[in-house]
């Protein structure tokens, strides 16, 4: 579909939880009020419900998102739930890797085509510090078994506070270079002032480009991550929310007051 800016938007990037088994100090943000409860998150069969009618729409790439997708009880039923609608090109998730290693086989049986992984350092008293304690090997283990798995071409995820030139990110970019794996860094976000920068390596933040809506674990369809629009699908349907999302999809992203990239899942 084309939105009023004359971008084909065909990209839907799906949030099944707003949990997640790390606590990294740039995702949860200060003061989270509450998780969801388990009835406001959609069911598998809503979310394959809103997956085929974005492709009936001309959608033809999904990606799982968090919180972290692994966390959702029997992530795999929806990964095979959602590689059996013809006319998704592309099905991806984003993880942290931590329980990727128990993962990677089921999640390729079922049909993901490839995985982002994020790791922020190279250093495991570093990485413990940024993620709230956890282990730096569990992550090397996941990208291993990932790679072993099929779901390739693997790509890292790397947050950076001011640039790739840090020496958390030149360790990342030299393990990646090493291990014949993307490398993708993203600049530190304020949803409160609308600060977010393009990230070098890819796609997001470059907002003329943009070709992506959100639906968040609530049922909510985002035009923008950095934007307080949201539609239900639950209220509206489906059709009618995506259609509502992409005509309104602003220019540029700016402040907002109701997202958290925990909840949205970037």
């Amino acid at each position: 579909m084309i939105d009023s800016f004359g971008r084909s938007v065909n990209y839907l990037r799906i949030s099944v939880t707003d949990r997640c088994n790390l606590r990294c100090r740039y995702c949860i943000p200060d003061g989270l009020a509450r998780l969801l409860r388990h009835e406001e998150i959609l069911s598998f069969e809503e979310i394959v419900e809103v997956a085929r009618t974005a492709v009936g729409m001309g959608f033809t790439k999904v990606r799982l998102t968090g919180g972290e997708p692994l966390v959702r009880r029997d992530i795999e039923q929806l990964v095979a739930m959602l590689a059996k609608i013809e006319g998704i090109e592309d099905l991806a998730m984003s993880t942290n890797g931590i329980l990727l290693g128990d993962h990677a086989d089921a999640l390729a049986a079922a049909g993901l085509h490839r995985v982002n992984i994020s790791l922020d350092s190279m250093d495991p008293q570093r990485y413990a510090e940024i993620t709230g304690g956890s282990d730096l090997q569990r992550v090397l283990a996941g990208i291993e078994a990932a790679r072993e798995a099929g779901l390739v071409p693997i790509k890292l995820n790397c947050v950076v506070t001011e640039s790739s030139a840090e020496p958390d990110a030149r360790a990342v970019a030299q393990f990646g270079r090493e291990d014949s794996l993307k490398v993708r860094f993203i600049h530190m976000m304020d949803f409160a002032t609308g600060k977010f920068s393009v990230v070098e390596g890819g796609r997001g933040g470059d907002c003329p480009r943009c070709n992506r809506v959100r639906l968040s674990s609530d049922g909510m369809i985002r035009p923008c991550l950095f934007s307080d629009l949201a539609f239900s699908v639950r209220e509206l349907g489906a059709a009618q929310s995506l259609e509502r999302a992409i005509q309104q999809k602003p220019a540029a992203g700016g402040p907002c007051t109701h997202n958290w990239m925990c909840g949205i899942g970037g």
